[in-house]
Formats: C-alpha cells, sequence, structure tokens
C-alpha cells in the first residue's frame, strides 16, 4: 500500500507522542506498526523529506553503490544501512546479491529498457557467474594486496639474510679463536 507523505508525517508525529495512528482496513497491526517504526528511523537518519513519494530515483554510482556493500560485508546489517541511506532494504539486497556473484562490474548499471532489466532479474537466480573482467578499481586493490604480500616477504628475506650473516660472523670469530687457541698450544711446546 502506498502511503502519501503528509500521512507519513503525521505518523512518525505521532510516534514521537507515544500513540500511534488508526490502523488501515486490510493492514494488520504488528506490520503497520513495523512500517510506522521505519518510516521513523528513515526520519531519522535522512531527515523528513526522505519520506517523500517523489517519482524521481536517485542514481547511484557503482562507488556509491560499492561503499554501501561494503557496509554490509564489513558486518553491518542490511536494514540498518538502507535505513541509514533512505532506500529500499530490497534494493541494497539486489546489489549485494550482485557484488557477490559478479564483483564490482554487477554493481555498474546497464542501460537497459524497464522490460530487460525485469527479464535480467527473473533470470538471475538461474544465471552462472561469469568471471567479470577487471576493473581499474579492482585492479588497484589486487595490485596493492600483491605488493603488501611482496613487502613482507622482501621483509622475511632481509632478517633471514641478516640471521646468516650474524651467524657466519659467529663461526668466522669461533675459527678465529680455536686457531688462535692452536697456535697458542704450538707455541708452548
Amino acid at each position: 500500500m502506498r502511503y502519501s507523505y503528509e500521512f507519513k508525517k503525521k505518523c512518525v508525529e505521532l510516534y514521537y507522542r507515544g500513540e500511534y495512528p488508526d490502523t488501515p482496513d486490510g493492514i494488520g497491526l504488528k506490520r503497520f506498526h513495523g512500517t510506522i517504526r521505519e518510516w521513523v528511523r528513515i526520519e531519522k537518519a535522512c531527515g523528513i523529506t526522505a519520506l517523500k513519494n517523489d517519482n524521481t530515483i536517485k542514481a547511484w554510482t557503482p562507488e556509491e553503490r560499492y561503499a554501501l556493500v561494503s557496509r554490509v560485508l564489513a558486518g553491518e546489517s542490511i536494514r540498518s544501512v538502507a535505513f541509514s541511506v533512505g532506500i529500499n532494504n530490497g534494493q541494497l539486497y539486489r546489489w549485494v546479491r550482485k557484488y557477490k556473484v559478479y564483483g564490482y562490474n554487477g554493481l555498474i548499471s546497464k542501460q537497459n529498457s524497464s522490460k530487460q532489466r525485469e527479464l535480467d532479474m527473473k533470470k538471475f537466480g538461474t544465471r552462472k557467474p561469469i568471471k567479470p573482467n577487471e576493473t581499474e578499481h579492482e585492479e588497484l586493490l589486487r595490485l596493492r594486496s600483491e605488493n603488501e604480500c611482496m613487502r613482507a616477504e622482501i621483509e622475511i628475506i632481509k632478517k633471514e639474510i641478516a640471521l646468516r650473516e650474524e651467524k657466519e660472523a659467529a663461526r668466522l670469530k669461533a675459527k678465529k679463536q680455536q686457531s688462535s687457541k692452536n697456535s697458542e698450544k704450538k707455541d708452548t711446546h
């Protein structure tokens, strides 16, 4: 059911006063109260204007989508992240699912017709994941990771070399001391 902005605003105001409006016909009380609590969370996170039913849809860039998906993958709940930015949690769930299957390329929106998008989403569950082309962002992340591994390996090698040099120096010192002891014994005879 679609509610007007004025109705949502009134419900949020009543909620802050500790009251609920009358439940509309055909809607369960528990579900309606849950919806109002969602509106309150959205209003707290994004302001009261986030409850407007304007027909304009924000065009999210892949970087913005990735930032939200990263928060979910880091342990935040889909609902809390969605509420914090004022989007539907189902939309965020789809982005997370696409990211898990296709990586960063799954977050890049295609300029298709709405019918094609519907078909793609219906087939989405049955498609086998394909290996996406590596984007510059993914390549940068991969190269940084490789560099970090190489730095760690270099540090280990440096420590091994230093340890070998110490052992060799100690061995030479012991050999020198041994030879000097042997030469002292020869001199006394």
